[in-house]
């Protein structure tokens, strides 16, 4: 992939896809993340006289909810840019092509929603000659959305002289640290809700991991189907066959030894401490227990190479935090070796643990971050070489 540092874009116009996808509560923006992290970029083209063209998705929108506009995105751009953001209601067409002529060296246009337009999820060719009648060159720093096969990622880039941001040039350089160059031992831990997202990074794991550490609702599943204990719940057919090839019994694999088990995810029927293997058909493993936590702890305390995602109890609730917040302070006190992690709850948890800086490097992305290291070819990337 070409760097942006590998081209002159003085005067030009360069469309950037950015990941603005981000949490929002009343059009606040619950967690600026992504937004930070494309920042930059921008300022990296601005410095080199560019005009600045800022596309983005935000949900998954029926039609043009403005529920999911990117108006909102605006106030936190001036606010970390101190600049004066435009702005056009359209995403392609007469009225958004006159803004991107008006644009002057160094002023940034951000455009409407890009999913507001079926071209977009279609990977729709006319669609993104639409969008590339707006520029003279593209910028990829969304790493996020590099595993979906949508116009702005694959057949846009194609259009124009295209570049990696700094972001996902980064991306790219810690993962592949972790999967083909890793100080030993590496340990990873996989917690979180998605398994069926994660299975096949598992899979890819297997081969070239020391340690694997499993919580969240990944570990309640691979316990069940193997049989070890009763709880719920139960994942689709064929991620149950995925599980029964794995040998868990294998070394590196470590799963709970102990939990805080529940009924319900509110905590207010009862909360009791169990062995892995005594949860009860109606109840559902919320939390690590403290021998768990020990076993983890002495694992993560001898590797030299550590990859993190998911929380390791269901977090959102404080009274099954206690393991996740434990195994988040234990990381970021061991100094002495390269520590990545990455998704949307994984970087909640670190932000709210105060532990986020701690890290070597945070990724945007989630699914994109989890195929990447399964050894999947990411259609965004693959759009760029």
């Amino acid at each position: 992939m070409l760097s942006i540092k590998d081209y002159n874009f003085k005067d030009k116009k360069v469309l950037v896809r950015c990941d603005f996808n981000v949490p929002m509560e009343d059009n606040k923006i619950m967690d600026d993340f992504r937004i930070q992290k494309i920042l930059p970029t921008i300022k990296y083209l601005k410095n080199a006289g560019a005009k600045i063209i800022l596309l983005s998705h935000l949900g998954r929108p029926d039609n043009k909810n403005q529920k999911f506009g990117l108006k909102p995105i605006i106030s936190k751009l001036e606010e970390f840019l101190k600049q004066p953001i435009k702005f056009s209601n359209e995403t392609v067409g007469g009225k958004a092509k006159k803004e991107t002529e008006k644009l002057k060296t160094g002023e940034i246009l951000l455009l409407e929603n890009l999913r507001f337009y079926k071209g977009e999820e279609e990977n729709d060719e006319k669609f993104a000659k639409s969008l590339a009648e707006l520029g003279e060159a593209y910028v990829n720093d969304a790493f996020a959305v590099c595993h979906r096969n949508h116009a702005s990622i694959v057949a846009l880039p194609r259009l124009l002289p295209h570049f990696a941001g700094l972001q996902l040039e980064k991306e790219v350089e810690s993962l592949l640290r972790i999967s083909k160059t890793p100080k030993k031992p590496l340990t990873v831990i996989i917690g979180g809700a998605e398994i069926e997202s994660e299975i096949k990074a598992i899979e890819k794991f297997l081969e070239f991991s020391d340690h694997i550490l499993f919580g969240g609702r990944v570990a309640n599943i691979l316990l069940r189907v193997k049989g070890i204990c009763i709880g719920k719940p139960w994942p689709k057919n064929e991620v149950c066959e995925l599980i029964k090839k794995m040998d868990l019994t294998a070394n590196k694999i470590h799963l709970p030894v102990d939990v805080l088990a529940s009924p319900d995810k509110s905590g207010q029927v009862y909360i009791r401490e169990s062995g892995a293997g005594s949860v009860r058909k109606e109840e559902e493993a919320l939390d690590i227990g403290k021998e768990t936590i020990a076993m983890f702890s002495e694992i993560i305390k001898n590797s030299q190479t550590i990859f993190w995602s998911g929380g390791l109890g269901y977090f959102e609730n404080e009274k099954f935090s206690h393991g996740t917040i434990e195994i988040a302070k234990v990381i970021a006190q061991k100094n002495d070796c390269f520590k990545v992690a990455g998704g949307g709850d994984t970087v909640r948890v670190l932000r709210e643990c105060n532990v986020l800086d701690k890290f070597s490097f945070v990724s945007t992305g989630g699914t994109a971050m989890l195929s990447f290291l399964a050894g999947e070819k990411l259609p965004g990337l693959e759009a760029l070489d």
